[in-house]
């Protein structure tokens, strides 16, 4: 009965960590309740505006769209919340209506590039101008490389897992040892893909401080980065994989069926 309630408890974890990564797989997708909560990173660009009119002397005109469902990278207009997940990113004109890119597997984080695709040319221009081009949030091919990486690691990471929920089911030695080294598979890549995404987005959210180097004045460059709750949840997921490697490594040695 303890060696039954051993792989129970495992399957559980298993169980929970693949449901989490099912939920960071969905984030984003469209902009219904629950892929909108869930991202890896989150731009707010409300405050730009506000930074841009302080580097020109010019009344700024369309700098922001409220047309909820125009196309994103037309440059038709900001929008205030821009939203990364594992398949697509959206951008959020208010905290609930918005519209999202197409659909890609692995899609990279290249936040930069989001925004000023969507701002008009001539402000697409003056942004070039005035944000330093030595930060990470310019860093385009960097920020990609790693987001598309860490994406692979997080999609094996949650087949691995979704193996030992599987074969743990199973009564048998055999299959209790299948899912003791696939959970601790799953739970390298997941670590991977987590510490990834951790990184890069720290590294973005630090110029959250800068401050625009003006002529006569300094400004706030009015653009935070934070992470999403999706990464959060990758973190659980990984906690909940880790922990069952025990309650699997114990019912592999010790069952007798």
């Amino acid at each position: 009965m303890r060696g039954e309630v051993c792989v129970a408890f495992a399957s559980v974890l298993a169980f929970a960590s693949m449901l989490l990564m099912i939920f960071v797989h969905v984030g984003q997708i469209n902009t219904s309740n629950v892929p909108r909560g869930i991202s890896m990173a989150v731009v707010n660009m409300s405050g730009y505006g506000v930074a841009l009119q302080a580097a020109i002397p010019d009344t700024l005109f369309g700098i922001y769209t409220t047309n909820a469902s125009a196309p994103l990278g037309d440059g038709i207009g900001l929008r205030q919340l821009y939203k990364f997940g594992l398949y697509s990113h959206c951008a959020y004109v208010d905290s609930k209506n918005g519209t999202c890119a197409n659909q890609t597997i692995g899609e990279q984080f290249r936040p930069y590039d989001a925004v000023t695709s969507d701002l008009p040319a001539n402000y697409s221009l003056i942004t070039a101008s005035i944000l330093p081009s030595d930060i990470t949030f310019r860093d385009s091919k960097y920020l990609g490389q790693s987001s598309k990486a860490a994406y692979w690691m997080l999609l094996l990471g949650t087949i691995c897992t979704a193996i030992a929920l599987i074969t743990g089911i199973a009564k048998n030695n055999l299959t209790f040892f299948v899912s003791t080294i696939f959970a601790v598979a799953g739970s390298i890549l997941l670590l991977i893909g987590a510490s990834i995404w951790t990184v890069i987005v720290n590294k973005t959210a630090s110029f959250n401080d800068h401050l625009l180097q003006l002529p006569n004045t300094t400004a706030p460059i009015g653009i935070d980065i934070s992470a999403g709750t999706g990464l959060f949840l990758t973190w659980g997921a990984f906690a909940c994989l880790i922990v069952s490697v025990v309650p699997y490594m114990i019912s592999c040695c010790t069952y007798r069926g």
